[in-house]
């Protein structure tokens, strides 16, 4: 299953195999996964783990029996799992481990997303092994990625990453549920990811993480569409990863995009989260779709939300309500409401000043499509 090409690889491990009962981080599937790291790194692989858990394994020190658990104590939750969680990877190996602790924040603003790159390089470098996990002390809801494995994609991208590995709590994606339809097959190769992949994802199972398959498939989009091949398997299972260095396949692989996006885009696609919507005309979607145009305010038409210069904007035709693209403003929403429907010429005129110093409401370079006509 280890492709010779595969140089990196990011694995991420979730909280139903960190602490599977909640009392804590237990061994019962961490010591396979940790010879496998071992030996994945014996073979001249290097790997970064996204490990999930630092809530499950701290809760038990809490007295506090609900189900539903407030914000704040499960951010203290955290902040003590965390430091278990640590404590437990690093007693696994006989090399250094480094504690990478990320926010959606972290991953959005450009400079701090090269900044992770370096690090995570420079880790590497020195035979390090990057430990990451969302920072759930601090983050809030508009600065979460949510999930870990939507997070482990994005690590994977940045890092330039040649393989995601995502342990699950089944052997992969199926024609339908296994635990509800005995008939259920397991799809070994997946190319395309489509509506019908989708279709096939269902909810959360696990008690203890957030993650459903549902999830995994969004991880398995964000990172082929960046060239790189993602591979779920049963973490439960230690002969999945022997399987695995064997050069076998124990789950299901989507292989990564043979012309993958451009960085950039991909940033602006599968990263940043659209903070509001310009709705353009149909002049300007033929514009934008067909003849590969910037995003001028003489099209729109109106807009949606409250959005600052920099912030990230779904484009959408204001006759048939479709999302046409997704890009970087240059204006923010108060200026565009003043020069919407203008001709560049007029931009400085209607607002006294030209804030860009250009015509272009979103250039070619920070847009993405999402749909062609």
């Amino acid at each position: 299953m280890i492709n010779p090409s595969w140089r990196r690889v990011v694995l991420k491990v979730g909280s139903a195999l960190i602490a599977p009962d909640n009392q804590g981080c237990s061994e019962q599937f961490l010591r396979p996964i940790a010879e496998f790291i071992r030996q994945c790194r014996l073979q001249g692989l290097e790997v970064i783990l996204v490990s999930s858990g630092s809530v499950a394994a701290g809760r038990h020190h809490f007295n506090f029996q609900h189900q539903r658990v407030p914000i704040a104590l499960k951010r203290a939750m955290a902040a003590v799992g965390q430091n278990q969680l640590m404590n437990f990877w690093s007693r696994c190996f006989e090399f250094p481990c480094a504690q990478v602790l990320l926010t959606h924040g972290d991953l959005s603003d450009r400079v701090r997303h090269v900044n992770i790159k370096n690090t995570l390089r420079r880790l590497l470098d020195h035979q390090v092994l990057p430990i990451v996990n969302e920072n759930d002390t601090i983050a809030t809801t508009e600065l979460k990625v949510g999930d870990n494995d939507n997070l482990a994609a994005m690590v994977a991208t940045v890092a330039n990453a040649d393989a995601l590995i995502i342990c699950s709590d089944v052997a992969g994606l199926y024609t339908a549920d296994p635990n509800k339809d005995p008939s259920a097959s397991l799809i070994p190769e997946v190319r395309q990811i489509d509506q019908y992949i989708y279709g096939l994802a269902g909810g959360a199972s696990s008690k203890v993480g957030t993650g459903g398959m549902l999830t995994k498939i969004e991880a398995a989009e964000k990172a082929t569409a960046h060239g790189i091949d993602t591979v779920i398997i049963d973490g439960h299972k230690p002969d999945g990863f022997q399987c695995i260095l064997a050069g076998k396949n124990p789950g299901t692989i989507f292989f990564g995009q043979a012309k993958p996006l451009p960085a950039k885009k991909h940033w602006v696609r599968h990263t940043l989260r659209a903070k509001g919507e310009i709705w353009v005309d149909d002049g300007c979607v033929e514009a934008l779709c067909r003849q590969g145009a910037f995003l001028l305010c003489s099209g729109i038409v109106s807009i949606n939300g409250e959005f600052d210069s920099g912030d990230a904007v779904l484009v959408r035709c204001a006759t048939g309500k479709r999302k046409i693209a997704k890009g970087v403003s240059r204006f923010s929403a108060s200026e565009l409401f003043s020069i919407k429907g203008q001709q560049s010429r007029d931009i400085a005129s209607c607002l006294g000043y030209c804030p860009t110093g250009s015509d272009a409401v979103i250039h070619r370079s920070e847009m993405m499509l999402l749909e062609r006509i």
